[in-house]
């Protein structure tokens, strides 16, 4: 299928699987992902008809008031979208961007909507230089406003409503509204971020997060919004043009642009109105693979997590044996190889198809994958390369804040949406009372992924739909930067390998390798298991890893929903 357009006026063998020096600029394995705040179990919650996962309860109960009207899975998915940008500002809102994957029941197709944002088309490959031509480092460049892409999550938005919506427009907007107008209580993990980060530069972020002796708002404060209730009115009674080239438009490019002249401001490769105007969401072809009795589809180029996702569990399968089960150490080698090897291929293969082929069917070839786990012993291997020539990339250090929705309706539809402003808080700029995004960052300083005009940067979310004989079998996805894949390969093996409990999979201790240090959770992985990999040969690091798995599974009278300890999140079902 074509490419739907809408404007709106996103083993070790060293030599011969390569030995390839540290990766370069940003991927910088010692930067610490998102903040760890809590690790609270949250219930799971069972539903006959329809089910709702998202990052906050003020979310979740919005999904449910529009499923309760007889809202279908996006028109859900949209109302609690605006709300999780409001609640959780960290994380995702208008000013960034998401993958969506929707499933029509009727008609029983994948659609991928893609609402990544773009590059403006003055970037260039000099875009995160310093005056003395230096590249930036990863943190100075996040709050540069050379690092604020076209925002697509609303344009993306709109073209699934067109598609799938069952309620109106102006609807999916109440539930935001009304809370940024009324306030919320601030949640404990929006404080310790805000905490964290200290103050914003931005006087308007600082004002409505901050006191006005430079502290953040504690918890239980109600915080109101009234500048985001006004944004969200105007995208509700004027469509998505309002933010492409309405008055929203105009305070985003003031946000970023400032005073500098247009000259000066083009030549720094700012986002300007033209970027904005000319803004188009996109209708994909899923990325569908067999793994034993199910089949998994993920999300296509630009998004890595698909390929990366598949190609994993395509190699596990080769190395899954009796002895490999959850918590073990076979488990755990085995599985970093996998994913080392996924990642190897990621990091060279994977950009914007517009740009560079994406050898999407080569990389997921079964005995391509075969010839990859054949390379995997009982030793850790040093850093892999790719095996199908693409260059070697960077793993560009992608950052963990991130939000997903997972949403199945009454009739069966179902949506896996993952959403970002990508590093907490984006760009730390604010316009209309959303924070723009950093996602140019996403970028790599080579391989298909380097900047160029008008790109989409490569991305780590893996909205995942499953399906077995019976139809719709599981919805999921999470977020975590570049950790991504790996959260959600885990998943899958829990369940499709395992049959692990949908509340077991979400609070399972994380680990995994991006084709670097093998990672495990910090403080929940057993000290022999460290061990036994550290005598495999595995450079071990333990760290936080701030998942958020949002999990829906059939049952066998209709849906069961679980929430990653993690986060706030919540399931809810009718």
């Amino acid at each position: 299928m074509r490419p739907e357009l809408v404007r709106v006026c996103g083993g070790f063998a060293l030599l011969a699987a390569g030995f390839v020096p540290a990766p370069p600029a940003w991927a910088d394995w010692s930067l610490p992902p998102e903040l760890a705040t809590d690790y609270t179990p949250h219930p799971v919650a069972t539903g006959r008809h329809s089910m709702a996962v998202t990052a906050n309860p003020h979310a979740t109960e919005a999904a449910l008031a529009i499923l309760r009207e007889g809202g279908s899975a996006v028109d859900a998915a949209i109302a609690a979208q605006m709300v999780l940008g409001l609640v959780e500002p960290q994380s995702s809102g208008i000013g960034g961007g998401g993958l969506m994957l929707y499933f029509d029941a009727r008609r029983g197709r994948v659609h991928a909507f893609d609402g990544r944002e773009t590059a403006p088309q003055t970037a260039t490959a000099r875009q995160f230089r310093d005056a003395a031509g230096r590249t930036m480092g990863f943190r100075e460049a996040v709050r540069d406003p050379r690092a604020v892409g076209t925002p697509g999550l609303v344009a993306m938005l709109a073209l699934a409503h067109r598609s799938a919506g069952r309620l109106p427009w102006a609807r999916l907007f109440t539930s935001a509204i009304r809370l940024a107008e009324e306030g919320f209580p601030v949640s404990p993990r929006l404080h310790a971020l805000l905490a964290a980060e200290g103050r914003f530069v931005d006087p308007s972020a600082q004002a409505l997060f901050f006191d006005a002796d430079g502290a953040p708002r504690p918890v239980g404060y109600r915080l109101r919004n009234p500048a985001l209730a006004d944004s969200l009115r105007r995208i509700a009674e004027l469509g998505p043009r309002e933010l492409y080239r309405g008055e929203l438009a105009g305070a985003i490019r003031d946000a970023v642009r400032g005073s500098l002249s247009a000259d000066v401001a083009d030549a720094r490769g700012l986002l300007g109105y033209p970027d904005l105007a000319g803004y188009v969401a996109l209708r994909r072809d899923a990325v569908c693979r067999p793994y034993k009795a199910y089949r998994v589809c993920g999300f296509p180029p630009p998004g890595s997590g698909a390929t990366t996702v598949l190609a994993t569990l395509g190699i596990w399968r080769q190395l899954a044996g009796g002895e490999a089960r959850p918590g073990t150490e076979a488990f755990a080698h085995r599985f970093a190889e996998a994913g080392r090897l996924a990642y190897a291929d990621r990091a060279g293969c994977v950009g914007d198809p517009a740009f560079d082929p994406v050898p999407v069917a080569a990389m997921l070839d079964p005995a391509y994958l075969a010839g990859r786990a054949s390379t995997v012993g009982e030793r850790a291997a040093p850093r892999r390369t790719g095996g199908l020539g693409c260059g070697e990339g960077g793993n560009n250090d992608e950052r963990p804040s991130t939000t997903h929705l997972s949403i199945v309706d009454a009739a069966g539809n179902a949506v896996a949406l993952t959403s970002s402003v990508e590093d907490a808080f984006g760009n730390r700029r604010m316009a209309g009372g959303f924070m723009l995004n950093n996602q140019l960052t996403d970028f790599s300083t080579e391989s298909a992924n380097r900047i160029e005009p008008g790109k989409r940067p490569r991305s780590s979310m893996a909205p995942t739909l499953v399906f077995d004989r019976r139809g719709l079998y599981a919805v999921l996805g999470s977020p975590g930067g570049s950790q991504i894949p790996n959260f959600v390969s885990q998943a899958l093996i829990g369940l499709l390998d395992w049959r692990m409990a949908p509340a077991e999979i979400v609070a399972q201790p994380r680990l995994g390798n991006r084709n670097g240090p093998t990672e495990v959770e910090r403080g929940r992985v057993d000290a022999a298991l460290v061990d036994g990999l550290r005598a495999r040969g595995h450079e071990v690091r333990e760290v936080d890893m701030t998942s958020g798995l949002a999990l829906v599974v059939r049952n066998g009278r209709g849906w069961t929903g679980a929430a990653d300890p993690r986060r706030e999140g919540r399931a809810g079902g009718d």
